[in-house]
């Protein structure tokens, strides 16, 4: 699939964006559809909290 066919989403400016348009540096993706990179900032919530989850249940054996 080709750059101009995903969806990235901007961290700065809170929008989606269709083809890499802003600085990678404010730019999460790329998403396959229009409404992952909608919820690209929960995804990454989502995984950080699961991360955090098996950090701790391996910590403590």
């Amino acid at each position: 699939m080709s750059e101009e066919a995903q969806y990235w989403y901007n961290t700065k400016t809170g929008e989606v964006e269709h083809g890499p348009k802003s600085s990678w540096e404010f730019r999460m993706g790329p998403y396959a559809t229009e409404a992952e990179a909608r919820a690209a900032l929960e995804t990454a919530r989502s995984r950080s909290a699961d991360w955090d989850r098996e950090d701790r249940e391996w910590e403590d054996g």
